[in-house]
């Protein structure tokens, strides 16, 4: 699964902002520039049509990165802005905000272009505009993205166009349906996918040389890796940097537990003993192989388990349905591949199960991939615990992964469920 598919899929399932354990950090450029956070929407210079839209979403309060970044972007006179943010940190409700803040509705002209490495993710943005703007009636949207056309020369009249590099390009410079020089806010999202993409950060470029020096640009990222400094370098002038102190996924909080099982049979009884003797709130099981994962569920199933599935043959939507619906506690076993190690916060996961130890091609142990499964439970402060089914001759792996995380994890009897009852204390 792509980065830009991840990216997408996070801000699908994202029905509510995640609380950031993440510092944030401010870079400054300019000393003499007095920077203040807010805790509450009505601090800012805000519309209150803008407020009402905002609401309605269900932001109730800004959430970490909003804090910061809001009073950065509305400041006067404009300033230039990098933010590194994860989706679901409400980033991208948060630049919609700055654009619809900034636009003149009286002039009917494009005023601000947000670039999106894909047609899926500018579309994402523009239902956030759709949303947040619902009562802002005269502020219009386009979409310069693959299969909208405009005539050569037409001057569009929506203030604010979203699109991918290559169609806003086209639109710029060989229809000249937007004039460049009018523009006054320039937003650049997922630019750590736009650099990973073949000739996006290109195009992304020869179109910010053409604006205006006054025009304001804010560039967002997830990572802040020295490609995206590179990058951001050549976009953004005398920027002020909001980056996100990394803080390592710890074990420190989760139980870990393997059992050895000769066949995936016997797997799949410590699994049932794992089930009969601990409450759980939610159960994620993880599979090395879709076809292990599909079996697993129809065993399950037929044992009346509510089970979910998530593979990556699924569309994003799919599997944005498939992680809402174990969010919303409608299954509660989500088997997955190692398609969402990564990024899926769900509160009530109390257990975490490698139904196969994650490996390379060299079946040597997949550190990152482990460290991302088992961080799915004990999230949030919590306690969890993680399972692993280990062949005999695959326990060697075990230690080896004692060893690189200096943690240790305890084998334990699929058939003994007085210790497993004694877990649940």
């Amino acid at each position: 699964v792509d980065l830009a598919e991840t990216s997408l899929l996070n801000k699908l399932i994202r029905t509510s902002l995640v609380e950031s354990s993440h510092h944030v950090e401010i870079l400054q450029q300019d000393p003499r520039s007095p920077l203040f956070s807010i805790k509450t929407f009505e601090e800012l210079p805000l519309k209150k049509e803008l407020l009402q839209g905002i609401y309605l979403m269900g932001f109730n309060r800004p959430s970490k990165i909003q804090e910061t970044a809001l009073p950065i972007m509305l400041a006067y006179p404009p300033q230039n802005l990098i933010a590194q943010s994860q989706s679901g940190t409400g980033k991208t409700a948060a630049f919609v905000l700055a654009m619809l803040s900034r636009v003149n509705a009286t002039e009917k002209h494009p005023q601000c272009l947000c670039l999106a490495p894909t047609y899926e993710l500018a579309l994402q943005i523009g239902h956030v505009i759709k949303n947040i703007g619902q009562f802002c009636a005269d502020i219009k949207v386009t979409y310069a993205v693959r299969g909208n056309q405009v005539l050569q020369g037409s001057a569009l009249e929506e203030q604010i166009v979203i699109g991918t590099p290559g169609t806003m390009l086209d639109w710029c410079f060989k229809r000249r349906a937007i004039d460049v020089k009018k523009i006054s806010m320039f937003v650049l999202d997922e630019a750590d996918i736009m650099i990973d993409t073949q000739g996006l950060s290109c195009q992304s470029i020869r179109i910010q040389r053409a604006l205006p020096k006054s025009c304001q640009m804010l560039l967002f990222s997830a990572t802040f890796k020295e490609t995206v400094r590179a990058f951001a370098v050549q976009i953004v002038s005398n920027p002020i940097v909001i980056k996100l102190r990394e803080e390592e996924l710890t074990l420190s909080n989760i139980r870990q537990y393997y059992f050895v099982c000769r066949s995936r049979e016997e797997k799949y009884r410590a699994l049932c003993n794992i089930y009969g003797s601990i409450t759980i709130g939610q159960a994620m099981i993880f599979c090395q192989t879709r076809r292990i994962a599909d079996w697993l569920s129809v065993e399950m199933s037929q044992d009346g388990h509510q089970v979910a599935i998530l593979t990556a043959e699924l569309t994003v939507a799919q599997r944005a349905n498939v992680i809402q619906r174990f969010r919303d506690g409608k299954e509660k076993v989500l088997i997955a591949t190692n398609v969402c190690a990564r990024g899926i916060d769900v509160q009530q996961v109390t257990i975490v199960v490698n139904f196969n130890l994650p490996t390379d091609q060299k079946c040597r142990p997949d550190f990152e991939t482990y460290l991302h499964r088992i961080g799915r439970t004990g999230r949030f402060g919590k306690r969890g615990i993680a399972f692993s089914m280990v062949e005999r001759q695959n326990v060697r792996l075990v230690h080896i992964i004692e060893e690189h995380f200096q943690t240790k994890i305890k084998q334990l009897d699929p058939d003994d469920m007085d210790e497993l009852e004694r877990l649940q204390n």
